[in-house]
């Protein structure tokens, strides 16, 4: 307990000072082993001091040693949080050290949850990480642990080629006692192969290595692991020196796992030499002690865990007072807010109505005007429009006019030819034999006078502006109507009789009927039906 006292002495005096530094971390982490609930409870303490003022980094530190703690009681699922957590903050303070150490984290915790890919994935992440960055030491150590996965799934030249490559790597930074890790690694995985001369050569070459700096714990575990090779090799009188040698360091150091481990070897080698006193002995202190270490560590998890209960209720209560509080603020906030809108409310209606007032005059006023406008525009175009009717009406009456003078002219020009076309026919039939040619020549030409154009051009000209589209409706009828049939439609149009068409026409009567049973046809009418009638609804 004094021990724990004095920790507690030196957090209170890092806490109220300014900054946290690196080394209180390492006291949390030496204090972490013996006493977690209180190393627990000072990352708490710190956490929140790096919240207060907004020390990112020291917060995901402590994320991380918080998580540790709680992997070594195996509260595997809190740990994880608390590292994805850290990751994060990692990720955002662009900490790529501190991250790739997390990530190998936590590809600890998978291996030892039983999630041997889940682990590697992580540890591959941290490999890219300290490769991007160039950390030698960290790629070793990381490629050091992907092998001891392997060696663990018994795939030993897996397991052999990555251990060499955190070799290699750790050569390039001539790091002692990485290298002495690394050495005890390939040592184990020969030694699992049953090649113990290469074990035996890489355990002594750590072994050396350790005890040039003073490095005991690590020591302890090779010694152990030396005794096993002789013990496996038969040599039980040199495995039990080295078992013993195993026991005094670990009785002086305090190791009381490393205990339990060189009782139960010297247990086998007193059963190897027949010494069953002994070996019944040894074992009955190693399973004691053993006993002893789960009782201890129940102990420290149980404590760890009411620890986390007792944060947990504590900060459950804090954030309940807090929200509680928040709430209030909030209340008192919506209220003054909600008193401010309304004011704000009734000012903006207030002056929406004013202004709407207004608008509303100004556009009865603008309406008024535009009516006034529009009403001239109106008198002016109904004053337009009554001009180009009478001007239409004019105009019409004069081409009726034109029109019907021209017709008149026509029927009085053909009444003539006919008449000496009748008294040139009485002419030929005299016997008088040498007039005959002059005279049909005249017939000749009255004739051709007949079948001229001209007048009946300048008449579709003057009838198409009196009757507009009257042609081209007769053309959608239909597409078959000769030139003298639409002759003779545009003259029932003009409601001529039926001598004055046959005579404009040059034809006899017979002539006439016939052509208007042709046009009833082509225009697809009943026989009974009246064409004058259809030809002025035209």
């Amino acid at each position: 307990m004094r021990l724990q006292y004095f920790y507690f002495t030196l957090f209170s005096l890092f806490f109220f000072s300014s900054t946290i530094h690196a080394q209180n971390f390492a006291i949390v982490e030496k204090l972490s082993t013996q006493f977690p609930d209180s190393a627990y409870n000072l990352l708490k303490s710190y956490l929140n001091v790096a919240k207060n003022k907004q020390q990112k980094v020291v917060e995901a530190k402590c994320l991380q040693q918080m998580g540790q703690i709680l992997f070594h009681r195996s509260n595997y699922t809190a740990a994880i949080d608390h590292l994805l957590e850290a990751e994060k903050i990692f990720v955002d303070e662009k900490q790529w050290l501190s991250l790739a150490q997390n990530r190998n984290y936590i590809g600890n915790i998978y291996y030892y949850n039983k999630q041997p890919q889940k682990a590697i994935l992580e540890f591959n992440e941290a490999l890219i990480l300290y490769k991007k960055i160039k950390h030698e030491k960290g790629i070793a150590e990381t490629y050091g642990q992907i092998g001891h996965i392997y060696e663990k799934k018994l795939a030993y030249d897996s397991a052999y080629y990555f251990q060499k490559l955190a070799l290699y790597h750790l050569l390039q930074q001539t790091d002692s006692t990485g290298l002495a890790k690394i050495y005890e690694n390939i040592g184990s995985i020969m030694e699992d192969k049953k090649q113990f001369d290469s074990a035996m050569f890489y355990y002594t070459y750590a072994l050396q290595l350790n005890q040039r700096f003073n490095n005991q714990i690590a020591q302890l575990e090779i010694i152990n692991n030396i005794g096993d090779v002789y013990r496996k090799t038969g040599n039980a009188v040199k495995g039990l020196y080295y078992s013993k040698l195993a026991m005094q360091l670990s009785l002086q150091l305090e190791e009381k796992y490393q205990l339990s481990s060189a009782y139960r070897d010297m247990a086998r080698c007193f059963e190897l030499l027949k010494q069953y006193d002994s070996a019944f002995f040894y074992t009955e202190l190693g399973r004691s002690l053993l006993q002893d270490i789960y009782t201890t560590e129940n102990s420290k998890q149980i404590a760890l865990m009411q620890t986390l209960f007792d944060t947990e209720k504590k900060n459950t209560e804090i954030a309940k007072l807090n929200g509680e509080r928040r709430i209030s603020i909030t209340i008192t906030i919506a209220t003054i807010l909600v008193l401010l809108l309304l004011i704000l409310l009734a000012w903006v209606i207030n002056n929406k109505q004013k202004l709407k007032i207004k608008i509303e005059r100004e556009i009865n006023e603008a309406n008024q005007q535009m009516l006034a406008t529009q009403n001239g525009l109106l008198e002016a175009k109904l004053k337009n429009k009554e001009l180009e009717e009478t001007n239409l009406k004019q105009e019409l009456e004069i081409k009726s006019k034109e029109l019907s003078s021209h017709i008149l002219h026509l029927i009085q020009k053909n009444e003539v030819l006919e008449t000496l076309r009748n008294d040139l026919q009485e002419l030929i039939k005299d016997e008088k034999r040498d007039q005959k040619k002059q005279i049909k020549q005249v017939l000749q030409k009255i004739n051709f006078s007949f079948t001229q154009d001209t007048y009946w051009e300048e008449f579709r000209l003057i009838f198409d502006k009196v009757h507009q589209s009257f042609f081209s409706n007769l053309q959608k009828i239909s597409t078959d109507l000769s030139a003298t049939e639409l002759r003779l439609l545009a003259l029932i149009k003009m409601n001529l009789s039926s001598q004055d068409i046959a005579t404009l026409l040059g034809i006899t009567s017979d002539s006439l009927r016939v052509t208007r049973y042709r046009i009833k046809k082509k225009l697809k009418l009943h026989q009974e039906a009246s064409l004058s009638t259809f030809i002025q609804s035209l």
